[in-house]
């Protein structure tokens, strides 16, 4: 299945836009219950203004929570990353550290957040289990674990470590444009002859084109014979 999946998505990246394992952080939080089409569309302000640790630990509140208001949950998040900045500056002279067993004791980060900016900002293999991932590697029946950490765990003895960064990119890229939540384009999909899930969307390729989305639309189309 990650074959197929290779082959769907030859060239996978990270959807948040950023230069700095700082910056990544950051939208990273902000993409919590918002798309990564949003945060992008935030971050260019926000990262002019606030360049470095030192910027959002000193930000007037206000005016950081305006400009990550569209993202939701603004409060919350201008909390998160205010957090963030202080704890780097106290601890890490202002620097994101390295090290998973360092990021999950930081403002805003879990496991999921510290897999993101290892993995896209530092090279350091990490199995990302947002919501795609968890429910696609459930309806796949690679494990049958609700718990992230345990997802990540058991898909993660599945895969070879050097992997697990690039794997979950493919899966998210795959669960955002061709296995939806709730009508998965199953006749047009490159797992159909491998997935125990399919059927539980259109199986008729024509009607399960039409639900495929994202830039690769028509490369996936053309391997499914559309």
């Amino acid at each position: 299945m990650d074959r197929a999946l290779q082959v769907a998505f030859p060239h996978v990246y990270c959807e948040l836009d950023f230069t700095t394992p700082l910056e990544l952080s950051v939208a990273t939080i902000l993409s919590a219950q918002c798309t990564d089409v949003r945060v992008n569309m935030v971050t260019p302000a926000l990262f002019a203004r606030y360049p470095d640790a030192q910027a959002y630990a000193g930000a007037d509140r206000t005016e950081l929570e305006e400009y990550i208001r569209s993202t939701g949950f603004y409060r919350n998040k201008a909390t998160s990353i205010m957090g963030l900045a202080q704890a780097l500056l106290e601890r890490f002279d202002g620097e994101v550290p390295g090290r998973l067993e360092d990021l999950v004791t930081l403002p805003g980060f879990g496991r999921k957040t510290a897999n993101v900016v290892l993995g896209n900002a530092f090279g350091v293999p990490g199995i990302t289990v947002d919501t795609h991932f968890g429910r696609l590697v459930r309806r796949w029946r690679w494990t049958e674990e609700t718990d992230p950490v345990k997802v990540e765990h058991a898909v993660g003895e599945l895969v070879e470590r050097r992997h697990w960064t690039d794997l979950s990119h493919r899966v998210i890229f795959h669960g955002r444009r061709v296995c939806h939540a709730k009508k998965p384009a199953c006749g047009v999909c490159v797992l159909a002859a491998d997935c125990p899930s399919f059927g539980e969307g259109p199986t008729d390729p024509q009607v399960a084109a039409a639900l495929v989305k994202g830039p690769e639309t028509e490369h996936l189309l053309a391997l499914a014979g559309v």
